[in-house]
């Protein structure tokens, strides 16, 4: 086994890649190459500076430290959801891809039998398997979505490098069997596609004097109406939250 050299971890896996047949998944990896190779040369990455690990689902990248951090952050934002969502106008739903993305950093081996080995990388691959990341790209319309490891986030973009808005990321804590991690997910938590009318909707209410509360009442299908109380001004409904069901 060679001596652990410190890598930057980058990791892109496809939601629901176990769902679709033999001919889908051959169309999807194809595209997942493109996308990862294009992601990288964007970034400036060298092909000697990078080193790759096909998972079929996944693709794993050991990306040198001569990289700029800041370029890969960067790139992950901006370039690799344009490039998806160019892809995916083209295509059926059945054939669409959406994209788990984790970037973290550590140390990595590689054995007799060219497999990767370091905790560093086996923290990355939970990261990249886990709930809160599931949940995110679950829960909004993206075609994609990053999540970076606590080193990378208090090392590079809590400082606000050119194009990277620190608060556009919200923590969340992993469950490991480990224990308990610290990752930082890309946009905000349980909103739906990141835009201003998803999230006014899933805004709390306002409270309401007690004179102006109001039942409202289904019918049927989308008829609502009111019961109770005194109305004052419209009356507002809001159909556009339709969770997904599949991971």
């Amino acid at each position: 086994m060679t001596d652990p050299v410190y890598r930057t971890i980058l990791l892109f896996d496809i939601e629901q890649y176990g769902s679709r047949d033999d001919v889908e998944q051959a169309f999807l990896r194809r595209v997942l190459y493109d996308v990862v190779d294009t992601t990288l040369l964007t970034a400036d990455v060298d092909e000697t500076a990078r080193l790759r690990a096909d998972r079929g689902d996944s693709v794993m990248e050991l990306i040198d430290t001569a990289v700029p951090v800041p370029n890969l952050v960067k790139t992950l934002l901006t370039e690799t959801p344009a490039l998806l969502h160019n892809k995916n106008r083209l295509l059926a739903d059945s054939a669409r891809m959406r994209l788990r993305i984790v970037l973290s950093s550590g140390y990595v081996a590689v054995d007799e039998l060219d497999g990767w080995v370091g905790s560093d990388l086996n923290h990355a691959v939970r990261l990249l398997n886990s709930d809160p990341l599931r949940d995110a790209l679950k829960q909004r319309e993206a075609d994609c979505v990053l999540c970076v490891s606590d080193g990378i986030y208090k090392g590079v973009v809590r400082h606000g490098p050119l194009g990277v808005r620190p608060e556009e990321f919200h923590q969340a804590t992993v469950e490991t069997k480990e224990g308990p991690t610290v990752a930082w997910v890309h946009g905000e938590p349980g909103t739906h596609g990141g835009s201003p009318e998803a999230a006014a909707g899933s805004a709390a209410p306002a409270p309401e004097a007690a004179g102006s509360r109001h039942n409202d009442t289904r019918i049927k299908g989308d008829q609502y109406g009111q019961t109770g109380g005194t109305l004052h001004g419209g009356q507002h409904f809001d159909f556009t939250g339709r969770a997904r069901d599949e991971r």
